[in-house]
Order: structure tokens, then C-alpha cells, then sequence
């Protein structure tokens, strides 16, 4: 597995730099189209690939449910409401992947809270996930349909998960963000690998269960925000990676973290180079790709965890 990743690794950008609307060719570095356009792309699905498989597999031990997601959960959904709000007032710049860092530990938080109100347990927790993803796309949508700004108009393809717009000083900014909240979520892996075994064999191993919380929300927050205020929202990718590398090699929390980062960013560049070249000149947007792979395997995910959960 690990040689296939490092295989992946050196041929993936290659073959994204050499695709086109004329076959593969050999990059040219002199053209400015590609040193413009086609390297912050890459970049971009890379760092957008890494941030959400990475807060996947953090967020799957913070909720002890393999069926946790960025997209599924609300986080992206709270990220994406908040950059359109802020798309709304005109900001630009590093204000929105803050925007984003802030609209998703709002939903996570949340999602924890009406989780503890309802007294739902494990199941609770995606459930209020769902609804209040559902909200925060509901008001998007409406935000979106009520305004007469272009601006506002075109965030109805960047919602769909496209990285086309990604261009320098926004590749750093939204990267910048992500990065600080991977090296968060590494940092309490350890911690959440304990409270996976429940809060009471979490707490009595010495772990503050209210700080891992913290960390964890504000880690995949941080996380989410930067990949959604630079690429829209892009489902499943966050689900698969992680659960997918558990079963394949398994591993500690902090292990998967690092491997769902690489992992995810390989897997997007590769869809991402997909969505470029299947239907050229048209630009699929790469979360509209994605989300071809991400019910089934959703569906696979959830009657495996009813088989274990009926022959436990």
C-alpha cells in the first residue's frame, strides 16, 4: 500500500500536468498558462484532498461513527454558509477561509450540543449532523436565490466543488488555514485513539475528554474551512480515505491522520484531473465527480457496520 502511495505520488502530478484538451503531452514550465493556472490547481487539489480526508478520519473518532464526514456532518456545509455570507458583504481575501474556520466549529459545535440535548447517542450524532447540514444548505440556497449579484451567482458552481479559481494569494491564504488545522488534528491523535474506547476508559487513561473535544472540532474546522473557502464544497472524500486506509492497513489515529492527508490529496488530483479532461472543453466541477464514488460506498459502509453491529 505504502509503495502504491508513493507510486501515485510521483506519477499523479505528472500525468495532471501533461492531460489536456489535446491528449498527453509533455509539460512545457515556460508556459504561463501552466505556471498560472495549472499549478495552483494542482496545488489546490492536493491541499483541499488532504485537509478532508484528514478531518474525516478526525472526525470519525471524535463522533465513533466510521460514517462521519465534513460533508455529511455539517462542517462544510456551516463553512460554505459563512463564505457566502461573507461573499455577500464583498469581503475577499484571507477574511474567507475565516469566515469558513468560523461558520464550521459553529455547526460542529452544534451538532455536539443538540447531540447531548437529544440524548441520541452514536446514531444522534449523525443525525443532528445531517439536520443541520441541511439547514446551513437551505439557508445558502436561499441567500444565493435571493440576490442579484454575479458574485453571488457564480458561488452556485463553486458550491458544486471546483477548484478552477484557485489562484495564488487564495491557494495561501486557504491553505495556510488548513495546514494549521492538520497539525492540530495530528497533535491530539493519540488522544483520540483513547476516546474511542468511550469517555469513561478516555478519562481514566488521563485524557481530558473536553479538551480532545476542543481540539478535534476546532482542528477540523480549521481544516474544512481552508479546503471549502478555496474549493466549494466536496463531499465524501472525507468518509472514504479514512475508512478505507483503516480497513486496508489500519493503525493508530495519528498514523491514519498522516495517511488519510496523502491519501486524500492523491485521490482528488486524480478525480480532479478526471473532471478536467472526460467532457473537455467543459470543466466538470470536481465535487460533482466525487460524488458519483461516494453513495455507494456510503451505502457498502453502512451494511457492513449493521452486519458487525448484529454479529457483536
Amino acid at each position: 500500500m505504502l509503495l502504491g502511495l508513493i507510486a501515485a505520488s510521483l506519477l499523479l502530478p505528472l500525468l495532471a500536468l501533461s492531460s489536456g484538451g489535446n491528449g498527453l503531452a509533455w509539460p512545457d514550465f515556460s508556459d504561463p498558462l501552466l505556471t498560472q493556472l495549472r499549478l495552483p490547481r494542482i496545488a489546490a487539489a492536493l491541499g483541499v484532498g488532504a485537509a478532508l480526508a484528514a478531518s474525516g478520519a478526525a472526525l470519525q473518532a471524535l463522533f465513533r461513527n466510521p460514517l462521519a464526514d465534513p460533508g455529511l456532518i455539517g462542517t462544510s456545509s456551516g463553512a460554505a454558509l459563512a463564505v457566502v455570507g461573507m461573499l455577500a458583504v464583498g469581503a475577499a481575501g484571507l477574511s474567507l477561509p475565516l469566515a469558513a474556520f468560523g461558520g464550521g466549529l459553529l455547526a460542529t459545535w452544534l451538532i455536539l450540543l443538540l447531540s447531548r440535548l437529544v440524548r441520541g447517542g452514536l446514531a444522534g450524532l449523525l443525525l443532528m449532523g445531517l439536520v443541520v447540514g441541511a439547514f446551513c444548505g437551505a439557508v445558502t440556497s436561499l441567500m444565493i436565490f435571493m440576490s442579484d449579484d454575479l458574485t453571488l451567482r457564480a458561488a452556485t458552481s463553486w458550491l458544486a466543488g471546483n477548484l478552477s479559481s484557485a489562484s495564488s494569494e487564495r491557494l495561501l491564504a486557504c491553505l495556510g488555514v488548513a495546514a494549521l488545522g492538520l497539525l492540530i488534528l495530528i497533535a491530539v491523535g493519540r488522544d483520540l485513539d483513547c476516546l474511542l474506547l468511550g469517555e469513561d476508559a478516555a478519562q481514566s487513561l488521563g485524557i481530558d475528554v473536553r479538551r480532545t473535544r476542543r481540539l478535534t472540532a476546532v482542528g477540523a474546522a480549521l481544516a474544512t474551512g481552508g479546503a471549502v473557502a478555496l474549493s466549494g464544497v466536496i463531499g465524501f472524500v472525507g468518509m472514504m480515505i479514512p475508512n478505507a486506509l483503516a480497513l486496508l492497513m489500519g493503525g493508530c489515529r495519528r498514523r491514519l491522520i498522516l495517511l488519510s492527508a496523502w491519501a486524500g490529496a492523491l485521490f482528488l488530483l486524480a478525480v480532479d484531473t478526471l473532471a478536467r479532461t472526460i467532457a473537455w472543453p467543459i470543466d466538470l466541477p470536481v465535487g460533482l465527480m466525487a460524488a458519483f464514488a461516494g453513495p455507494p460506498f456510503f451505502v457498502w459502509l453502512f451494511r457492513r457496520q449493521q452486519r458487525s453491529l448484529i454479529n457483536g
